[in-house]
């Protein structure tokens, strides 16, 4: 930890900080529960500021102003810059968080349009950011280990761990360092899980950072909503509420269907139903014949993977650029670390199979994750360990070799050639026996459908094949087959 030394509150908005903070840094999405809640997954993280006069403290109150509805709470876990911070890698930045502690980024979605992405008027009142009451030395914790709670008047409506994070809380602190100096005393504040919602005057918001099974925690964090008694003027923008911010500030009713990343139970139960062979000619006949990632089979024949692609590319490895990108917690484990339920992760390893390009360990996290699938053009190290973890993958074949050998884990989310197809992030990949084939996500309920169609007038063809008719005529149907098989299908 660095030398940035809490002390006793000096005033007003200062929190257990002693001082008010040079900045305070807040993450937009951060975790996969309130990424689903939302329906969008970033690839990286993005940032907004919150001015130092937003600052609050246990106990106090937070005002929904005159005129407006929609103020939420978001529970946080915030981190104190300890020792300056510039340019440092992740496996170092840890050493620069002097504490860690609770914090309520309050927003009023009221003003949210006239913010346009900036979030200035929206989370920058007075007190919108409350902290505390206690902080816990960064020394004492793992940042992997933590958890954050909140309660709205005693009912728990938040809980998650730092396991639910996309990303790391060492990583806001790197990458947070390319663009200034962080300096003692700076706040991060580190995102909200699923839960966030709409309070109103009379509300107490309570929140906790603990290490769950010790006595380690930041205590608990109190806030009262009261109701404000001025209203904005028309000397800048005035509130301006609409459905969609409304249904973003009260959050996804339970009982309503979430799509999960992009594909409904429908559609994926459609795909699943549906063999690539017969997609792959769906697709060709609306023109897309370059869809097939070529050369790859399954590492457990008979499975099936539908999925939305998260992408992963290699460069041709050269050695100064694997010492720079290759260590640590480079492009392929973040991305093994933060694939989603559903998602199947496509890596591009430009055809060359004289490496793996995952091994089991890899595998087992993305299992655990609930990860569809992995397709690779490359090998596969520990080949009988990864297909015991259960995870379809799609590759070249094994290979005994690291990752290092052939290949630099360069980037990941962006476009890439895997099996000759361009893959972009979010294109629906299916794959079975046949082999792999990706759908652009516009497409795919009309190809879903279009398939099954044509394998239900199919498996009746092969019926009467079955039964001594000849092929002529039957396949493809001429009008007189045609016009049995549609009168047979009504009976049906």
């Amino acid at each position: 930890m660095g030398t940035y030394e809490a002390t006793a509150p000096s005033g007003r908005g200062s929190g257990p900080l002693g001082t008010r903070p040079g900045k305070i840094i807040a993450v937009h999405l951060s975790y996969a529960s309130r990424a689903e809640q939302r329906g969008r997954r970033p690839a990286n993280p993005s940032y907004f500021f919150k001015p130092s006069s937003s600052i609050g403290t246990s106990g106090g109150t937070v005002e929904r102003p005159a005129g407006t509805e929609l103020l939420a709470f978001e529970g946080e876990i915030a981190l104190v810059i300890g020792t300056a911070a510039r340019w440092v890698k992740p496996d170092e930045a840890w050493d620069h968080v002097a504490a860690v502690t609770a914090a309520n980024d309050f927003g009023l979605y009221d003003l949210r349009t006239a913010d346009k992405g900036s979030n200035v008027r929206s989370k920058g009142g007075d007190g919108y950011t409350p902290l505390g009451p206690g902080l816990i030395d960064a020394r004492d914790v793992d940042p992997s280990s933590l958890r954050v709670r909140t309660w709205v008047n005693g009912d728990l409506v938040q809980e998650d761990t730092t396991a639910g994070l996309i990303f790391p809380l060492r990583q806001f602190v790197s990458d947070l360092s390319q663009h200034f100096t962080l300096e003692p005393g700076d706040v991060i504040l580190t995102g909200t899980p699923a839960g966030s919602t709409v309070v109103s005057p009379g509300d107490v918001v309570v929140v906790e950072v603990d290490v769950p099974g010790t006595s380690v925690s930041s205590g608990r964090l109190h806030t009262t909503v009261s109701q404000g008694i001025r209203s904005f003027s028309d000397v800048g923008s005035l509130p301006e509420v609409d459905e969609k911010q409304r249904a973003e500030a009260w959050g996804t009713p339970t009982d309503e269907p979430v799509e999960e990343n992009g594909l409904s139970d429908e559609l994926r139960a459609k795909l699943l139903r549906a063999p690539v062979a017969g997609l792959s000619a769906q697709l060709r006949k609306r023109g897309l014949n370059n869809v097939a990632i070529d050369g790859v089979r399954p590492n457990l024949p008979g499975s099936k993977i539908v999925g939305t692609a998260r992408t992963l590319r290699f460069v041709p490895n050269r050695e100064d650029l694997f010492k720079s990108h290759g260590g640590g917690y480079n492009a392929q484990k973040r991305l093994f670390d933060s694939v989603g339920a559903g998602e199947v992760i496509v890596i591009e390893a430009r055809g060359d199979k004289g490496s793996g390009t995952l091994g089991d360990i890899l595998a087992l996290r993305a299992r655990y994750l609930g990860a569809a699938g992995v397709v690779t053009d490359g090998g596969v190290r520990d080949f009988e360990a990864v297909a015991e973890t259960g995870l379809p993958v799609f590759s070249q074949g094994a290979h005994p070799a690291v990752l290092g050998r052939k290949h630099v884990p360069w980037d990941t989310d962006v476009a890439v050639a895997c099996g000759g197809a361009t893959v972009l992030p979010g294109d629906i990949i299916v794959g079975d026996d046949d082999g792999v084939v990706v759908i652009p996500p516009s497409l795919a309920q009309e190809i879903a459908d279009a398939t099954l169609v044509q394998e239900d007038e199919d498996s009746w063809i092969a019926q009467q094949v079955g039964q001594g008719r000849p092929i002529e005529g039957l396949f493809p149907l001429n009008p007189l087959w045609r016009e049995r098989y549609e009168a047979w299908l009504k009976k049906q």
